[in-house]
């Protein structure tokens, strides 16, 4: 929970490729766990770390690291992939912001106990009036609808609303105004994030059912060698290998200090359909046990839906990469 977090401040003091790595692994199991690890890390943490002054730092990247979870409260009813079109408004009283308004699919927020939110301190001046507050559960942030979901349900997804919630002033993370600047950012680095999720997730629905298909016999040989279903094996390990090849190339330029946006985004995108197509396969390969609940291979197929949509629609990737060769082209 603080992979890349200092051991100053009780973490592993790793790098961001190994923050990506545990995420994949964690997924190959349970992708609602891996995305709890993934938001927890690669955006609360990062924010906290390298937009926080050593105060911030020195006093919520323990907590993070040790015993409490981290939400990210960006998205709102309004402002799904037009992220910035944020109703929730913050009013600066003495030594303290006053926050109201509401979010929505809130990842981790029913467990966590310490929240990075973000709210408009000025609306006149538009997405340069949204600013970064960490606040904590106890000071009165209200969960309220628990979304009942197709997959990753493991991972909560709730509302929240703030009705006259009082933050003091030192809990601006990054001055008044960075918000947009600050989330353009971390979001980047979270779409890798979400890319190793997926791909995690079709190797673990690979996993599971390719085995079978070397143990199940049909018309006196395993169904796995007769060449129709050899052949889209062999194709969903391509898929696979690609799918790995841009996420660990987009963290390998995030590393560097090299632009990634584009490749972080061809890596979100790639892996979710990969994740989509690998674990729809392997539900096939397994036949009807793959459709039951009994193997587990059915849920990868649920969980997998979600990286279509979540930090970036699959058309955002789109749009984002076609502007990169618009650009290089024109």
């Amino acid at each position: 929970m603080g992979i890349e977090t200092s051991a100053d401040h009780n973490g592993a003091e790793s790098s961001f490729t190994s923050a990506i790595i545990a995420i994949e692994e964690l997924a190959r199991i349970d992708p609602s766990v891996s995305v709890l690890c993934d938001v927890h890390n690669t955006l609360v943490n990062t924010v906290i770390r390298k937009y926080g002054t050593k105060e911030q730092q020195d006093k919520w990247l323990p907590q993070l690291a040790e015993s409490k979870l981290g939400s990210f409260c960006l998205s709102e009813s309004a402002s799904g992939s037009d992220a910035f079109a944020l109703q929730t408004r913050a009013r600066k009283e003495g030594d303290s912001w006053i926050l109201n308004g509401s979010k929505m699919w809130i990842t981790n927020s029913w467990e966590a106990e310490v929240f990075l939110i973000f709210a408009n301190v000025d609306p006149s001046k538009g997405y340069k009036g949204i600013t970064c507050f960490v606040a904590t559960k106890d000071m009165g942030i209200q969960i309220a609808k628990k979304e009942q979901k197709l997959g990753i349900r493991a991972s909560s997804t709730c509302t929240l609303n703030f009705d006259d919630l009082k933050i003091p002033a030192e809990n601006v993370i990054g001055g008044e105004g960075k918000g947009y600047k600050m989330a353009i950012e971390i979001l980047n680095e979270g779409r890798i994030g979400i890319a190793a999720q997926m791909l995690g997730l079709a190797q673990g629905a690979f996993d599971k059912a390719v085995p079978y298909t070397y143990q199940r016999e049909q018309f006196g040989q395993p169904i796995g060698t007769f060449q129709g279903m050899a052949f889209q094996i062999a194709q969903a390990a391509i898929d696979l290998e690609t799918a790995r090849l841009l996420t660990y190339n987009a963290a390998r330029l995030k590393e560097e200090g090299k632009a990634f946006t584009r490749e972080a985004a061809m890596a979100k995108y790639h892996a979710s359909v990969v994740a989509q197509r690998v674990s729809g396969q392997a539900i096939e390969w397994a036949g009807g046990v793959g459709f039951t609940r009994e193997t587990g291979i059915e849920k990868f197929w649920r969980d997998s839906k979600i990286g279509a949509i979540y930090e970036g629609t699959s058309n955002i990737q789109l749009q984002t990469i076609a502007k990169f060769i618009q650009k290089e082209y024109s």
